[in-house]
């Protein structure tokens, strides 16, 4: 069996073998079609982020956020800004504490925004409060340059 990365469709939660060396063409989900790696935050339900975190071969970061949060939605479009610098290396997700409560006390969410950063089912490091992009790109770089198995750039 070939190597490859696993990754999660937040689309349609199937798992995905991609080779590595195609991690920066665009992949797409062998079941649904829907783009695995396009620099875009993926929005996560319960299921999608618990198979995500757990399965991911690639650092995941999760926002925890709702949507009566005005810091919540005043950082969406700085953490997308850090999707797109740092894709491929990066998957970025936001999971929506009011949709999905049980996710986010599991997670022991205490206030929003928050971002988790996991790696292979493990939670790296936890960073709160709106950010610009600049920060969550260092804070990402920061913890994933001495992360085994995890690429920095």
């Amino acid at each position: 069996m070939a190597e490859g990365v696993k990754l999660c469709c937040a689309a349609c939660g199937q798992m995905n073998r991609v080779p590595e060396a195609r991690l920066a063409a665009g992949p797409k989900c062998g079941v649904c079609g829907a783009a695995l790696l396009d620099g875009r935050v993926m929005a996560l339900d319960a299921a999608a982020h618990d198979r995500a975190v757990r399965g991911d071969d690639l650092p995941l970061i999760v926002d925890y956020w709702a949507a009566w949060c005005g810091p919540c939605r005043a950082m969406a479009p700085e953490f997308a800004k850090a999707a797109q610098a740092m894709a491929p290396r990066v998957r970025f997700g936001k999971l929506d504490t009011e949709a999905h409560p049980v996710v986010s006390q599991r997670a022991g969410i205490r206030g929003i925004p928050a971002l988790i950063l996991y790696h292979r089912g493990r939670e790296v490091a936890r960073l709160t409060g709106a950010r610009p992009a600049a920060d969550i790109v260092a804070f990402l770089r920061a913890h994933l340059g001495a992360h085994p198995g995890a690429k920095s750039g």
